[in-house]
């Protein structure tokens, strides 16, 4: 075995293997659950949704007002709203991540992409609100 003192062991691993679950923010697991959890509750959400909105088809302005301000509906439609843009907000990350190389062009656009979707949403949030305390449109 005098020999073999210079022996060295060659450990050759993929790519994959290397950064399995350790994604571009070392979090890539996690962005994945979030994603699969917030379609899970958006589900029996846009459900209720349709439903509703079927059922109010040629109702007057003042009748959806009046549904829309019963407490459940508002929470209801709030968590649609809310959810409805955190999702798209992280499908579109995934996006630019995979697609957006120049370090300088990922950060606008990640930032881009998370300002459209709060501003999107607080619209959305603010005319629901309105709706629910019967406040007139300015």
């Amino acid at each position: 075995m005098a020999g073999n003192d210079n022996l060295q062991i060659q450990v050759m691993r993929s790519q994959l293997g290397r950064v399995r679950g350790l994604g571009a923010a070392k979090s890539g697991v996690e962005h994945w659950w979030v994603e699969r959890v917030t379609s899970i509750a958006l589900l029996p959400l846009t459900i209720w949704f349709v439903v509703a909105v079927l059922m109010h088809l040629g109702a007057p302005q003042a009748v959806v007002a009046h549904w829309a301000g019963r407490t459940v509906n508002t929470v209801l439609l709030l968590a649609l709203v809310m959810l409805t843009f955190y999702h798209m907000q992280l499908g579109l990350q995934v996006v630019i991540d995979d697609y957006v190389n120049d370090a300088k062009s990922h950060l606008a656009t990640s930032l881009a992409n998370k300002g459209a979707a709060l501003i999107l949403a607080l619209f959305a949030i603010v005319a629901i609100l309105r709706m629910a305390f019967k406040a007139p449109a300015a």
